[in-house]
């Protein structure tokens, strides 16, 4: 082997252990990002959970709609802390996992904004409807 050809070997090598770091860093920027948002999901259900009590039991009538705003915030978390996962993954039967809850995620996301809509429009009617009442 040529002195060249030795250092061209080097020089790919140290590149080799270039991406080998990138990539440790990579996926512990990962693992950190994706620990942060499912905490922070936890975090957002339980504190809607406890506002979703207080509301119940002070009888409050915006109660389920700021319940499901907390779960659908709380969801978009989780969410983003999937789509992340996709990037860890090696196995393509961990894609198909990771590709599955995606989609249960994503339809309960898309169910409860389509709740709360038809929440927001029921007491847009409620006080509406009681606003004519008092001319």
């Amino acid at each position: 082997m040529t002195d060249e050809t030795a250092k061209n070997w080097q020089a790919i090598m140290a590149g080799g252990m270039y991406m080998e770091a990138l990539h440790a860093f990579l996926m512990a920027v990962v693992d950190v990002a994706i620990l942060l948002f499912e905490f922070v999901g936890v975090v957002v259900i339980v504190l809607a959970g406890l506002r979703g009590i207080v509301g119940y039991f002070s009888r409050n009538p915006m109660t389920r709609l700021r319940l499901a705003q907390g779960m659908a915030t709380a969801l978009e978390f989780k969410l983003g802390s999937e789509i992340l996962r996709t990037v860890v993954v090696r196995e393509f039967s961990e894609i198909l996992t990771v590709a599955a809850v995606i989609a249960l995620r994503a339809a309960l996301t898309f169910l409860i904004h389509w709740e709360i809509k038809n929440e927001e429009a029921h007491y847009e009617l409620e006080e509406n409807a009681s606003a004519g009442e008092k001319e």
